[in-house]
């Protein structure tokens, strides 16, 4: 019932800063838990953090720890992915989805957007 949007991908060096944004059609928004995954060239869909519908519940993938942020603001339809302290190693199609209760595990995810590339030079 509901269509994403990513945007904010592009070129930086190493060390430096990204935030995404995934903006969602529909009225109904703030019911849904939303997640940000990436995949590489040649590797599999990985996970990256997630956020429950009301932002209480929050996970992050190991490797981004510390690193990332994700946060979301209903009244606008957008859930963000701040990306700090980037490595070569995080370069890849970024993908937003959405589902009804939160979930680190992408196969758990109904909807999803067409991904934003980064890249990460060294």
């Amino acid at each position: 019932q509901v269509q994403l949007v990513e945007s904010g991908g592009g070129l930086v060096q190493a060390g430096g800063s990204l935030r995404l944004s995934c903006a969602a059609s529909g009225r109904t928004f703030s019911s849904y838990a939303m997640g940000w995954f990436r995949q590489a060239p040649g590797k599999e869909r990985e996970f990256v953090a997630c956020i429950s519908w009301n932002g209480g519940s929050i996970y992050y993938a190991d490797s981004v720890k510390g690193r990332f942020t994700i946060s979301r603001d209903n009244a606008k339809n957008t859930v963000y992915l701040q990306m700090n302290s980037l490595k070569p190693e995080d370069t890849a199609v970024y993908y937003c989805a959405s589902r009804r209760v939160v979930s680190t595990r992408h196969n758990d995810y109904n909807y999803w957007g067409q991904g934003t590339q980064v890249t990460v030079s060294s």
